[in-house]
């Protein structure tokens, strides 16, 4: 049973029951994956944590306040010669307090523009974020869909394994019994021992198998795994050809937006980088107040206002350095979105192949059981008229079993291409599936901590 917990991070504020009825249904899976799993949860933090870097561009455009203050103990001893009447002298002695405290305010008028384009700049790179998020989404959705099917599918194998144990446990009974009157000879018995033997060895291995499938689906979902119902296709989500995927899938697909989002940000960066060479323009204000600097003064106050500015000649060439590299990396970010789309569109062609070829395989494996099974009848009969020896019995409940374990997979290979298909397309999502669950709005966050001015409080309260 999973526990009771509480979600409390910004957008998605829910608390969570009891979850044993989401366990037995595919959809059910898919939205305890969607809440709980930690890879999927850590990238979400990501988001968030990349949220910040629109308020700390922002800042740019914000005043900067200083307050510095000294306070300390001075000995004076002072002996000073005047000869403007004769020599005289003068002798001051003694212990002061020496104190300053001091304001100083300063706001910048013009950087070039850095501070806009690095707004902007950490405002792509928010939206590359939560796009790299929504391909964290279905790279956890199509795991958990591959996990509960991988789960059905050897839950399924192992019971026609055992059942086939069943099966030739009967067929050495009978082998034997006719052994004894003299139909058959011990080669046949011989014949259904190894096939038994061979049977559990099949049991042994299909067990094995399955536990770490439960294993997985643990990992996956984040709770141990019920019994579960049979899942089904999603093809009704998915555009009706081929052309129109690749379409879809090159125009929305997370992977290709994060590309543009990131050529967006790699362009600001260059604006950025230009930015080094344009005068910046500020303006200051200060306001010190002094007590007993020395032995005669016992207090001084000083405001001022500047204006400052500051035009760059020649910085060593780092500045141009940095415009180049920021050019050049715009260059490979523009290649990286020409990549995306390729590999989008190869996942496409592909998925739809497998798609294709997991309905055929459904049809195909089926007419091989339903042949299987009557060759099996065939057989036995025929054994019974002594037409068919003890192996020809066994070869044919081997086959047959072969024949539902290809079904068995084929079954699963048509629910899990379906879903693969619809995350190649970009649609693999709670919203496209119908899921019942509270959708992640990384916005809620966004808008929380975009025009904070202070605060070390995250707004979950941490």
């Amino acid at each position: 049973m999973f526990a009771v917990g509480t979600i409390a991070c910004a957008g998605w504020p829910f608390t969570l029951g009891p979850s044993a009825t989401y366990a037995d249904t595919l959809d059910g899976s898919l939205v305890l994956a969607y809440l709980n799993n930690p890879t999927l949860n850590s990238q979400r933090a990501s988001v968030r944590a990349t949220d910040e870097g629109v308020p700390q561009a922002l800042s740019g455009y914000r005043p900067r306040v200083t307050f510095n203050g000294a306070v300390g103990s001075q000995y004076n001893d002072t002996l000073t010669r005047s000869s403007t009447l004769g020599a005289t002298y003068s002798h001051l002695t003694g212990t002061m307090t020496p104190s300053n405290f001091g304001l100083t305010a300063t706001q910048t008028l013009y950087n070039g523009f850095q501070t806009a384009n690095r707004t902007r700049q950490a405002e792509s790179q928010v939206q590359a974020a939560r796009e790299t998020l929504r391909t964290g989404e279905q790279t956890v959705l199509l795991s958990a869909v591959t996990a509960y099917m991988n789960l059905l599918r050897d839950g399924a194998i192992l019971d026609l394994q055992r059942r086939n144990v069943e099966v030739l446990q009967e067929q050495l009974r009978q082998t034997r019994d006719r052994f004894n009157v003299g139909e058959v000879t011990r080669t046949d018995v011989a014949q259904a021992e190894s096939r038994l033997a061979s049977g559990r060895s099949q049991v042994l291995s299909a067990e094995a198998i399955y536990k770490a499938s439960v294993a997985t689906y643990r990992q996956v979902i984040g709770i141990e795994p019920g019994k579960l119902a049979a899942g089904s296709p999603v093809d009704r989500f998915s555009p009706r050809d081929l052309t129109s995927s690749i379409g879809v899938a090159t125009a929305t697909h997370p992977q290709v937006t994060t590309a543009e989002y990131n050529v967006d940000a790699a362009q600001l960066q260059v604006k950025v980088a230009e930015s080094a060479l344009y005068p910046t323009l500020s303006l200051q204000g200060n306001a010190q107040q002094s007590y007993e600097t020395n032995l005669l003064q016992l207090k001084i106050f000083n405001a001022s206002v500047l204006g400052q500015l500051t035009v760059p000649i020649y910085q060593g060439g780092a500045e141009y350095s940095l415009i180049r590299q920021a050019k050049e990396t715009l260059g490979q970010r523009r290649l990286d979105l020409d990549t995306a789309r390729d590999q989008v569109r190869q996942n496409v062609v592909q998925s739809w192949g497998q798609l294709d070829a997991a309905k055929a395989n459904i049809e195909a494996t089926q007419a091989q059981v339903q042949a299987s099974e009557i060759a099996l009848n065939g057989v036995r009969e025929e054994a019974r008229v002594g037409q068919r020896t003890t192996l020809d019995v066994l070869n044919a409940q081997q086959e047959l079993v072969n024949a539902r374990v290809a079904l068995v997979s084929a079954q699963r290979d048509r629910v899990v291409a379906s879903y693969t298909l619809l995350s190649a397309v970009g649609l693999l999502s709670p919203q496209v599936l119908g899921l019942r669950v509270p959708n992640y709005d990384a916005g809620v966050h966004y808008q929380q901590v975009r025009d904070t001015w202070a605060g070390v409080r995250t707004p979950d309260g941490r």
